[in-house]
């Protein structure tokens, strides 16, 4: 079957090939559209006083990334953690801070799990999404909630919102894709203006693969073979809906999503053991809300609101896995979040912000001994800015107040409250000259989850929280060229220093089927992040954008002076790593190559050659075609992603997938 579909990609392209030369001249005013807002994107990302990389618009699609912990491999000072293929955990690690130092937020509100502090990043499709930026510290703004400056780094994920032209009242856009290891994955966007202050959109899309795909497995000294990844299939369907209103001086939001899917855990390839059988059922729902509205030129107002619950059912068989301790496990989460905004433009160079904000979580299983925690935090957010000719300055203060309630005789943590600064500055020297200094100091803390709290025979409820202090220093350039094939130029780095202290870690107690939670960890982190963006253009009809990007890292653990590993690097982070992206297009056509690459590291805190990780690099291309069918445009896309067949592990024993193929259609008017 899989060669009658190939046959059957074939057909279609041939079919684009022998297009007439008046719907070529339509597919050169296309080009020109998509280009018009690549520029737009890239113009914006110079305006920034925190380090911030994003990529919006066609730049995002043209990626052949087709989940956001895919697109952020492509940025700087990232580190994604991968465990294995589709059906595999992905989440976010920012300048070797911790997966729980990130914020992630959807349409403006943070996504929450207070069970994990973890967020699966694999689980947000690019279909539906208009951008993806990260912000390393906080959004370079005052006015926002006081969950924005909670966070070490932050990944800011925009859905897509209707914009109709004279005359249009809707758009529909239905897209399929096929390929390797029996992708089927059908999505449909539509968007209707409701009136002429009011539109609507409804977005949905199923993804079945069975998460199939050879792999080479080596023991050291020992037998070379091929085997096959398995329990990495994946059932999964996303539901959402929007309302998006305009008021007089703002605007307002509604959204509601629903994400349901079945999986398994593909699993760790240890000890000749190549297959798992365990599964896992999730349902995510959240409705959510945002009023924003300027009540005068000196005030202004943006409200909140966020219900949010997720269910968890996690089954490992014995009777299919011997290896397996039978585990039959459900998770209920339930979260409440309202927040307010106040900004008051006291001089025109001036703005004060004060912010509050409301958090409920409840947690629920059908574990022996649970102990039914409930926590409710406070934020509250005073900020500040001030905006000269060429001197930005900003500043903040959060403060963060924790109660947990169990039900059971366990004692619940004792109440938290922390107050956290922020210092922001940057300097444009010269008028002429699109050069900027920047500098920030940013302290946070992580409140211990959950898990780390409360968890059966692990938790501790002394645990203190997770301290971190970020010092950065960075410059960014900008260079437009008129009249030149050289269009533009823009450059960014940072060098950057950070602690992280009281870290929490996992340590046995009396056996190894038991451990606790313990403050031990301190560790020092030292970077270099660079960025580089370019557009060039010959006539009207070629265009090549080239980005790129470098991130040096030395991220050591200082726990325990005595040590033998005392000054090592900590696990899984790199000292060099990269990436580098070029598009061209030449009237209806595109042409994407990519490249990402991550260089030796370990897999422990002990730096031993036992625990060395080999550097690993793919390349992915893809090619597409647009051209006007009805009265719509059809794209045809067809994707060869790891093109080197590249052998590699993300994370130790979890193979990830050689050279694919996918093909996508896609149908929009």
């Amino acid at each position: 079957m899989l060669r009658h579909a190939y046959r059957a990609v074939a057909a279609a392209f041939a079919f684009l090939y022998g297009l007439a030369p008046s719907v070529s001249a339509q597919g050169r005013l296309d080009s020109l559209q998509r280009l018009d807002e690549v520029t737009v994107t890239a113009n914006t990302l110079r305006k920034e006083v925190i380090p911030v990389q994003r990529l919006s618009g066609e730049q995002l699609r043209r990626l052949g990334s087709h989940s956001v912990a895919d697109a952020l491999r492509y940025f700087s000072g990232i580190q994604i953690k991968d465990y294995g293929g589709i059906g595999g955990l992905k989440t976010v690690n920012i300048r070797s801070m911790g997966t729980n130092h990130v914020g992630v937020f959807y349409d403006g509100i943070e996504l929450g799990n207070a069970q994990n502090g973890q967020i699966d990043l694999g689980r947000f499709s690019l279909d539906n999404m208009e951008s993806v930026t990260l912000y390393n510290g906080q959004k370079s703004a005052v006015f926002q909630p006081a969950k924005d400056f909670g966070s070490a780094g932050s990944v800011y994920l925009q859905s897509r919102a209707p914009r109709f032209g004279e005359g249009e009242t809707r758009h529909l856009k239905a897209t399929f894709k096929t390929g390797s290891f029996g992708v089927v994955n059908p999505s449909v966007l539509w968007e209707q203006k409701l009136t002429d202050r009011m539109d609507g959109s409804l977005s949905a899309e199923y993804m079945y693969t069975t998460g199939r795909y050879k792999f080479r497995y080596r023991v050291r000294d020992g037998y070379d073979t091929t085997a096959v990844r398995r329990n990495g299939d994946v059932n999964a369907l996303r539901v959402e809906g929007g309302l998006f209103g305009k008021v007089s001086g703002g605007y307002w939001r509604a959204k509601g999503y629903l994400y349901r899917s079945e999986r398994g855990y593909p699993g760790a390839v240890v000890r000749n053991k190549f297959s798992h059988e365990d599964r896992q059922w999730d349902t995510s729902t959240f409705a959510q809300g945002s009023f924003k509205k300027d009540f005068s030129p000196a005030y202004s107002l943006l409200i909140n609101a966020k219900y949010a619950y997720d269910y968890l059912h996690y089954l490992a068989d014995p009777n299919k896995d011997e290896s397996l301790m039978y585990t039959n496990n459900r998770y209920y989460q339930h979260e409440v979040y309202l927040s307010a905004a106040n900004k008051l433009s006291v001089l025109p160079f001036w703005d004060i912000c004060l912010s509050t904000d409301y958090q409920f979580n409840l947690l629920n299983a059908d574990l022996t001994d649970f102990v039914y925690p409930r926590r409710h935090t406070a934020l509250m957010a005073v900020a500040t800015s001030f905006d000269f000719d060429r001197v930005k300055l900003q500043a903040s203060l959060l403060g963060t107040f924790v109660h947990d309630h169990v039900a059971s005789d366990t004692a619940s943590a004792s109440n938290k409250m922390e107050w956290t600064p922020t210092v922001v500055a940057s300097y444009r020297p010269f008028e002429a000259i699109d050069l900027n200094f920047r500098a920030f100091y940013k302290r946070v803390f992580r409140m211990p989850t959950l898990n780390d709290l409360y968890y059966t025979f692990i938790g501790n409820t002394n645990l203190r929280p997770e301290y971190t202090n970020q010092y950065d220093v960075g410059v960014t350039y900008a260079k437009t060229f008129p009249g030149s094939w050289f269009r533009r130029l823009e450059a960014q780095a940072d060098v950057y220093y950070n602690e992280v202290e009281d870290k929490i870690i996992a340590t046995p107690t009396s056996n190894f089927f038991r451990w606790t939670m313990v403050n031990l960890g301190k560790v020092e982190i030292r970077g270099v992040d660079v960025a580089l963006q370019s557009e060039f253009q010959w006539g009207e009809d070629w265009l090549l954008m080239a980005r790129a990007t470098y991130t040096y890292q030395k991220a050591q653990d200082f726990t325990d002076p005595a040590d033998e590993f005392y000054g090592g690097q900590i696990p899984y982070i790199p000292w060099h790593s990269g990436s580098a992206v070029l598009n061209a297009s030449y009237r209806s056509w595109e042409a994407n190559w990519s490249f990402i690459y991550t260089g030796e590291r370990y897999s422990s805190q002990a730096n031993l050659p036992v625990n060395y990780q080999l550097p690993w690099y793919t390349s992915d291309f893809s090619i597409a075609k647009s051209r006007r069918l009805g009265k719509g445009d059809l794209k045809l896309t067809l994707e060869v992603n790891n093109l080197f067949n590249q052998q590699y592990e993300v994370v130790a024993c979890y193979p990830m997938p050689g050279i694919n193929f996918k093909f996508i259609a896609q149908y929009s008017f």
